[in-house]
């Protein structure tokens, strides 16, 4: 299903012109629920799981991340104002940049193949490494969008080097995917966990935390 709500342009390169928002939903379901016998109704949608991999370069000891616009994040920190009955935002005022995040490469669990399969060959879209699967391995997986969707998100590790690196990433430009390939150094990521400055989700914070506990306190 796919949703038509209008709303302004929210791409890097902000012009003057409006946005569809499109998503990825299976279904829309509006629940009536008692809950400690009080009547409540529920919007919530099933939406297809997601896989995310936290990479890091053993050749030099950084974090490879992606950063891209987020029109959800965008439209959260700015001001709308209607013009001709059209919600539009004052993109001088409100540039394109608030809406960069930085983030874990990832992807959704569409095609018939294993999470790992996915996983690897999101890795070489988004960031253009050539991982093999017994490279990936598995942290977790937990619930995401709780309030909304309650999906499974699968999160993993994998050590790269800089002999993998076999093209540029950036993401399938035929599905509209304008992503910027991040390196940064351990302690820039360390210090990343508590960047407010920074856009970013609890799963990259978590995904951290848990490199810095059970990964690098290994190292010499």
């Amino acid at each position: 299903m796919v949703g038509t709500r209008p709303r302004v342009c929210l791409t890097p390169a902000l012009q003057s012109c409006h946005l569809y928002i499109f998503c990825l939903i299976t279904e829309n379901i509006e629940q009536n629920l008692i809950k400690n016998g009080v009547e409540k109704i529920w919007d919530a949608m099933k939406v297809y799981d997601g896989v995310a991999i936290l990479l890091f370069n053993i050749t030099r000891n950084v974090f490879v991340f992606v950063r891209q616009f987020r029109p959800a994040i965008y439209i959260n920190m700015v001001q709308t104002e209607v013009k001709d009955g059209i919600e539009t935002v004052d993109t001088d005022k409100y540039p394109g940049t608030l809406g960069l995040t930085m983030e874990l490469c990832a992807g959704i669990i569409d095609k018939d193949k294993s999470v790992p399969e996915i996983a690897k060959s999101e890795i070489m879209e988004e960031c253009g490494y050539e991982v093999p699967i017994e490279n990936i391995k598995k942290i977790t997986t937990c619930r995401s969008g709780v309030g909304t969707s309650g999906g499974l998100l699968h999160l993993y590790y994998a050590e790269i080097t800089d002999t993998m690196k076999v093209a540029s990433g950036g993401g399938v430009a035929s599905e509209g995917e304008m992503i910027d390939v991040v390196e940064v150094t351990v302690e820039e990521g360390r210090k990343l966990m508590f960047d407010e400055s920074v856009n970013r989700v609890h799963v990259f914070i978590f995904a951290l935390y848990w490199f810095f506990d059970q990964i690098w306190t290994k190292q010499p």
